[in-house]
């Protein structure tokens, strides 16, 4: 199964997340938007840490994932871990839906 969501970030950017779902767990998450992270090597920690992750996990489940996984030297502007979340939790129920 595979989705789609986006999330516009309150007073932010939009945050996108196209996932793969197999077996119950995410397969493959791309993470992508109009988001800016420094260093860009951020964006593969993210998605490394949210492929594997059960696709029943509620965005609480899924930011505190995401926020684990970054280095505190980790710059997120217009973005942010609960952001991710909610944009990869829409993907969730787009892919669960179809």
């Amino acid at each position: 199964m595979h989705g789609h969501g986006e999330y516009k970030m309150p007073g932010g950017k939009l945050v996108v997340a196209d996932v793969a779902i197999d077996r119950g767990r995410l397969a493959q998450v791309a993470v992508s938007g109009d988001f800016f992270l420094e260093p860009d090597e951020a964006l593969d920690a993210i998605n490394a840490a949210l492929a594997g992750q059960s696709a029943d996990a509620d965005a609480d489940v899924l930011a505190a994932v995401v926020q684990a996984a970054l280095p505190v030297q980790v710059r997120m502007y217009g973005i942010s871990a609960d952001a991710v979340a909610v944009a990869v939790r829409r993907a969730i129920d787009a892919a669960e839906a179809a």
